[in-house]
C-alpha cells in the first residue's frame, strides 16, 4: 500500500488515473444512493408516523409498503431488472462499460437501461478527477474528492425528490468542519464562522419571505447544505457561492419551467445550483471573487 501512496506522489498520470478509476465505482455506487436513500428515509418516516399515533401507514397512499419485511437498505436486495427482476449480474454492474456492451439495455428483457446511469459514474469520475488535477496530490485533493462524491449525491436526490438528505448534509458539513484543522486555506475560525453564517443567512431568508407571503421558500436542507459549504470554504466565500447559485437557479428554473409550460410558481430544487456554485468556488473561489469585484468596478 505504501508503495502505491508513493507512486500517486511520483506520478501524476497513475494518481489520476486512479482517482478515475475509483470514482467511477463510485459513481455506481452513488445511484444506488440516489434512488435507495429517498425510499429508506420514507419507510422510516411512515414506520415512526405508525409507532407514534399506532395506525395504518398503508391507507395514506405511498409508492412504498411500509409493511414489508425484506430488507431494503443501500446493500440488500440485489439490484435486479425494474421490469423482468433479472439479477444484475457483476459483469453488468461495471462502470459504464456493461452499459456500453448491453447497449443501455437488461439482457433479459432489453428493456431500455437510462442513459441517466452511466452519466452519472462518468460524471462522478470526471468531476473528481478535476479535483485531483487542481490540487494535486494531497489532503485537499482527497477531501475535495470525497465533497465531489457527496455533491452529486446530493443533486441528483434533490431533483428527483426535493429533499436533501441529513445523512448526507450533515456528514458534509462535519467533514469541513474537520478539515479546517488540517486546511491552509481556511482556518477553522472561519469555517465556524462559515457554517454559522451559511445556515442562518438562509434561515432568515426563509421566515421573511414566509412572514410577508405566508409560504415557504425553501427547505431547511439548503440552510444545511449551504452550512456545509461555509464550513469547507469560510465565510468570506459564501456571498459568491449564494449569488451565483441564486442567478443559475432562477435563469434555468424558469427556462425549464417555461419549455415545460409548467405554473410559474411551480417549485424547482435549488439545492444543485448551491453544491455547483460551491464546487465551482472550492475550485476557483478567488478568481470569480476578482473578476466580479472588477466587474462592479471595485
Amino acid at each position: 500500500m505504501d508503495a502505491i501512496f508513493q507512486l500517486m506522489a511520483d506520478s501524476p498520470l497513475f494518481f489520476l488515473s486512479f482517482v478515475f478509476i475509483v470514482s467511477l465505482m463510485v459513481g455506481s455506487f452513488l445511484n444506488v444512493v440516489i434512488y435507495r436513500l429517498p425510499v429508506m428515509m420514507e419507510r422510516s418516516w411512515k414506520a415512526d408516523f405508525q409507532a407514534h399515533f399506532e395506525t395504518d401507514v398503508s391507507t395514506l397512499g405511498s409508492n412504498t409498503d411500509s409493511a414489508e419485511s425484506t430488507p431494503f437498505n443501500l446493500i440488500k436486495p440485489d439490484s435486479t431488472c425494474p421490469k423482468c427482476q433479472h439479477k444484475i449480474r457483476a459483469w453488468e454492474n461495471i462502470p459504464v462499460i456493461s452499459w456500453l456492451l448491453l447497449r443501455g439495455k437488461c439482457s433479459q428483457c432489453k428493456n431500455a437501461i437510462s442513459i441517466r446511469y452511466p452519466l452519472i459514474e462518468l460524471g462522478t469520475a470526471l468531476c473528481s478527477v478535476w479535483i485531483a488535477w487542481h490540487f494535486g496530490y494531497s489532503w485537499s485533493a482527497l477531501a475535495g474528492v470525497v465533497m465531489t462524491w457527496i455533491l452529486v449525491a446530493l443533486i441528483f436526490i434533490d431533483i428527483d425528490t426535493m429533499l436533501l438528505p441529513d445523512q448526507l448534509t450533515l456528514p458534509l458539513l462535519w467533514m469541513g468542519l474537520l478539515f479546517s484543522i488540517v486546511n491552509p486555506a481556511v482556518t477553522s475560525a472561519d469555517s465556524i464562522i462559515g457554517a454559522t453564517v451559511g445556515y442562518l443567512s438562509l434561515w432568515s431568508v426563509y421566515w421573511a419571505f414566509k412572514l410577508l407571503t405566508g409560504k415557504e421558500g425553501m427547505g431547511y436542507g439548503d440552510f444545511k447544505l449551504l452550512a456545509a459549504l461555509g464550513a469547507w470554504m469560510g465565510w468570506q466565500y459564501l456571498a459568491i457561492v449564494v449569488l451565483m447559485s441564486s442567478l443559475v437557479g432562477a435563469v434555468i428554473g424558469i427556462s425549464v419551467l417555461s419549455f415545460q409550460g409548467k405554473d410559474k410558481g411551480q417549485a424547482i430544487p435549488f439545492g444543485p445550483y448551491l453544491a455547483i456554485a460551491g464546487w465551482l468556488t472550492l475550485l476557483y473561489g478567488d478568481w470569480i471573487s476578482t473578476k466580479y469585484w472588477q466587474w462592479v468596478g471595485l
